[in-house]
Formats: structure tokens, sequence, C-alpha cells
């Protein structure tokens, strides 16, 4: 069972990645799949394109400037996290510091294993998905209880499964909430004899 930080609301500065069809080698390269934990895989998220040869930060990469720093908050080209199945790839954005990535489309597979991990997926329609594409550093609110997105005078809503929105809300993976209904479960078993 792995611990979740529970996701209410968050209001962050946008971090702008604006290519589309990014996937999830571009979002942690393979050769950085070595270990099975999360912790320091945020150090080698997008290392193909935040690096140079030599391993120096490669300034005119969009998570180097100044207003990206500290944001919570990555938007996303189309079809973001396309690809094969790597749940390293959300482990990666949760470590170096995103909470939620939000584009006008994301491949489901890395959907599911993002919300499985506590990385919310936001899909907005693909006029918002222009405005914030086009406004790197915008402060938005992000509100899972309403499952809205606001920034200045607008505000749009997101779907997300009843599902994942409460484990996101609670805080826990699926394994937390079955052992949360440890009680419920032995009363069915005596139940059933």
């Amino acid at each position: 069972m792995t611990a979740l930080q529970p996701f209410r609301k968050l209001d962050s500065r946008t971090a702008v990645l604006a290519r589309a069809d990014i996937d999830t080698d571009q979002i942690i390269p393979a050769r950085y799949l070595k270990g099975t934990t999360r912790a320091g895989l945020g150090r080698w998220l997008f290392a193909g394109w935040r690096y140079d040869e030599q391993g120096r930060p490669r300034a005119d990469f969009p998570l180097s400037r100044p207003e990206a720093h500290g944001a919570q908050v990555l938007v996303a080209g189309a079809n973001f996290g396309c690809g094969s199945s790597r749940e390293h790839a959300p482990w990666a954005l949760l470590d170096y510091g995103f909470r939620a990535v939000v584009s006008s489309s994301i491949a489901d597979i890395f959907r599911g294993n993002a919300l499985k991990n506590g990385l919310l997926p936001v899909i907005v329609d693909p006029a918002t998905h222009e405005i914030l594409l086009a406004s790197p550093g915008v402060r938005v609110s992000i509100d899972l209880e309403s499952c809205t997105l606001a920034f200045g005078d607008a505000r749009v809503s997101f779907a997300i499964d009843p599902f994942s929105r409460r484990c996101l809300l609670q805080g826990v993976d699926e394994l937390g909430y079955l052992l949360e209904q440890g009680d419920a479960i032995a009363a069915y078993e005596k139940e059933q004899g």
C-alpha cells in the first residue's frame, strides 16, 4: 500500500511543455528505470531534453525557465503520456513536484497510472488548452471536489471517474481503499459461511 497525499484543491503556477505526443520514454528515459522506488526519479524527468550531452541543464528547456520553478501543474501538448505503460512516468512527475498534468488529451494507460499514483490528469477543451499553452507561469486553481480548473476569469469543468476521485480526495491507492473495507469484507465472508 502506498500512502498518497490527499488532493482536494491546488493553487499553483503552471509550467508549459507545448509539444504534442510526448511519450513515456521522453517523460522518463528507459536508462533511468533501474530502480523500483519513486525517490529520485524527478531528477531524470525529461532528461533527454533537459540536459545536454555533458549532463548540463539546458537553459532553453521550458522547465528551466524562471516561471516554471516551483510549478505544481504541468500544461502539456495533446496526447500526453502516449507510448508504453510505464508507472515510472507519473512517479518522475510527482518526484519532480508536479501534482497535476493538464492537456486536451492524455493517453489512457498513462492516465490510469497517474490516477493510481496520486497525479491528477486534467483534460480540458481545446480552446482552454490553447490559452494555457500560451500562458506559461499563469496561476491556476484546480478543485477536485468540484472538478473545476480556474484561472483569471475562466472556470472550466473536467471529468474524472468517481472511484479515482474518491481515492485522490482520501489520499489512498486501490489497495488502501480495499484495506479500509476490512470490516465489510469480514461481514460478507461471515454471511457466506
